[in-house]
């Protein structure tokens, strides 16, 4: 072995439980176990979400605002990343020298969209409640995806150059993943918990006053959950690099099928539900076009063109009201102003074929309008 990346204890032995799960084989077929059982998941999601396909679509183009589509579009690489991994260490030989860094790289391709995604929800809740253009949330994705990057070649690099000795499997002379190494399991793990659990304290204390917080519970259990994870992640880690190293591998063996298999359900559940629900959402973001930002066509027209019968469902929640798009998850007060033309394209087909109408008013500065039901 080349290091042992900051463990100074003897390694697990291959029997021990949380240890054998890692490595072995069904039927000495290359699957894996733990690819199995990290793979079920995310399959699972992902027939939810095809399942769901064509009502998120209905809904993505019923709003005006570009951070439904874009956290869908990461919800979506997330899983998709995921299966792809599980489904090549299926396949690849991880005892061979080429299999193996196979395997690794896939690992960390996956921490690095998890890993953007992450700090994205964060960044979104946290500095941008208001989404001001398309550029806003490039520019946030292009920070995060750099910052991500950053952590995932150090641990890529890390795990290839020194292969933690915990994660060793003498029997069959390879190395299974290990994280970057427990000392960087640890530090970064811990960094994490720390940052997610200042992110609760900031509503009780007085930066509260210079920010836009959130508003909403299900934001603050959202980032809960994540803080809980690190630190139990870094607690395994430590344990691992310098206490009781069986019981360390259970912790990071949990953890780490927690945040690979469910974190982007997560993500799905908090940020994503409530809009893709049939009932009235209650926006988590507000999005309003920049004066020297064009607007789409989208946006002035009537989102979709099917028969009126087709939508008697699903689009009389969609359109039924203009309230819908005028809250947001992380907005302190206030409504976000609408298009008037858009407005009136937020009809519902089926109530113009019963004969309802939209009477819109002159628009006053600022796109201030009034809507008069008439029948």
């Amino acid at each position: 072995m080349d290091g042992t990346n900051g463990s100074d204890l003897p390694p697990v032995k291959e029997e021990t439980f949380c240890k054998y799960v890692l490595y072995y084989e069904m039927n000495n077929s290359r699957v894996r176990i733990w690819d199995l059982i990290i793979l079920i998941p995310n399959a699972l999601f992902v027939l939810f979400l095809v399942l769901r396909f064509n009502k998120a679509q209905l809904k993505l183009r019923a709003t005006s605002s570009p951070i439904f589509l874009t956290f869908y579009t990461l919800v979506w690489g997330n899983v998709i990343i995921s299966l792809i991994r599980c489904a090549v260490s299926m396949t690849v030989n991880a005892a061979m020298p080429v299999g193996g860094l196979i395997d690794k790289i896939l690992w960390v391709t996956v921490r690095f969209f998890l890993l953007a995604t992450e700090m994205s929800v964060v960044i979104f809740g946290l500095a941008f409640g208001h989404m001001d253009s398309r550029s806003s949330i490039r520019y946030v994705l292009l920070a995060t995806s750099l910052i991500s990057l950053a952590f995932t070649v150090t641990q890529g690099t890390l795990e290839i150059i020194m292969p933690n000795d915990m994660f060793h499997i003498d029997t069959r002379d390879y190395d299974l993943f290990g994280h970057g190494g427990m000392l960087f399991w640890f530090t970064s793990s811990l960094v994490f918990a720390v940052i997610y659990f200042i992110i609760l304290l900031l509503p009780w204390i007085p930066l509260r006053e210079y920010l836009a917080l959130p508003t909403k519970l299900s934001f603050y259990l959202y980032v809960l959950l994540l803080a809980l994870l690190d630190a139990t992640q870094a607690v395994g880690a430590g344990l691992l690099t310098w206490g009781d190293a069986p019981s360390g591998l259970c912790v990071v063996d949990v953890t780490t099928w927690l945040y690979f298999s469910l974190y982007t359900p997560l993500v799905y559940h908090t940020f994503l539900s409530e809009f893709f629900s049939v009932s009235q959402p209650s926006i988590m973001f507000s999005y309003k076009a920049q004066m020297d930002e064009p607007m789409d066509d989208d946006q002035v027209s009537l989102p979709h063109q099917q028969s009126f019968s087709s939508l008697k469902t699903d689009s009389d929640y969609i359109y039924q009201s203009n309230s819908v798009y005028d809250s947001t998850l992380f907005e302190v007060g206030g409504t976000t102003p609408m298009n008037p033309v858009y407005s009136a394209s937020l009809q519902s087909p089926d109530s113009i074929a019963s004969g309802q109408s939209i009477d819109i008013g002159l628009p006053t500065p600022g796109y201030q309008t009034q809507n008069v039901l008439s029948t």
